[in-house]
């Protein structure tokens, strides 16, 4: 039984292999986002989280062990001065491993690793357009399209702030629990500032869902004047719009899906030609 293997061997020396984590580490800290394979990247998040529990403690035996390990003086500058501030409050966690798929040549699996709530936080901007894309959908499902474009996403502060009292797994709410629990982790550590621009960032993208369509209208009426031969513009292979009800799946696979439910002008087709098929018997 092997014991105190905590890492990879990456099939490395150990001292190449440390030299090699100290400096994604170091990386880690100056950049806050970095892109390596997934075993590195889960490896470098286990030491930076070791390394910013460190630079919270800010005694002079921490700042000695920290100066020693990273490899670059911003990194130090920016455990003690920034991180240790920013996650003073936050009990652990503080980095996020997001997968990128294989890479192109070695089929290697990619990821970014990055430091939660960091200026340019890649789940803080997904899950503001996941809200955006959802507070649009249901409005456009209870009112008008031109009550939807005029008003957009106004109310996304209060909608969120109700969200935020919703416990984990309890129904109701408008927006999907995935989305609802990305929301509520977001916010949990943040201050009282984050709802404010998380719902400013959410009310950004459903104007701009809303005015795409818009945009492309008077693109295609403009060039439609120069000539009458532009046909209007064609959306991509699963690409689903706003007010869209249909799967994802079922726009990708386009006219030759599936069909789950046939017309009804189609279905009586259907049925007269199998009764004229029928060969009755001879009397």
């Amino acid at each position: 039984m092997k014991h105190g293997v905590a890492f990879r061997k990456f099939s490395r020396t150990m001292s190449h292999r440390d030299l090699m984590l100290r400096n994604l580490v170091t990386s880690l800290f100056e950049h806050q986002r970095i892109r390596t394979t997934l075993p590195k990247a889960l490896d470098t998040a286990r030491l930076a989280e070791k390394i910013i529990t460190m630079g919270k403690k800010a005694d002079p035996g921490s700042h000695t062990r920290a100066a020693n390990f990273l490899l670059k003086p911003i990194a130090l500058k920016n455990l003690f001065e920034t991180f240790s501030k920013r996650y003073a409050e936050r009990p652990g966690g503080y980095t996020r491993v997001l997968k990128l798929g294989n890479r192109q040549g070695d089929n290697a699996p990619q990821a970014v690793l990055e430091l939660v709530d960091n200026p340019e936080d890649l789940r803080w901007e997904m899950t503001a357009r996941a809200v955006g894309w959802e507070i649009v959908q249901n409005k456009i499902a209870k009112e008008k399209l031109s009550t939807v474009v005029t008003g957009g996403a106004q109310e996304a502060k209060d909608i969120l702030e109700a969200e935020q009292r919703i416990e984990y797994g309890e129904k109701g709410g408008l927006l999907r629990p995935k989305t609802r629990w990305n929301v509520q982790k977001l916010l949990r550590f943040r201050g009282a500032e984050a709802l404010e621009e998380l719902s400013g960032k959410a009310a950004e993208h459903a104007d701009k869902l809303l005015a795409t369509p818009v945009a492309l209208k008077a693109m295609f009426d403009k060039k439609k004047e120069k000539d009458a031969r532009n046909f209007a513009p064609r959306t991509i292979a699963g690409q689903k719009l706003v007010g869209e009800t249909r799967s994802v799946l079922d726009l990708a696979q386009g006219d030759l899906g599936y069909q789950r439910k046939a017309p009804s002008n189609i279905l009586t087709m259907q049925k007269a030609f199998r009764l004229k098929s029928v060969k009755r018997p001879a009397v």
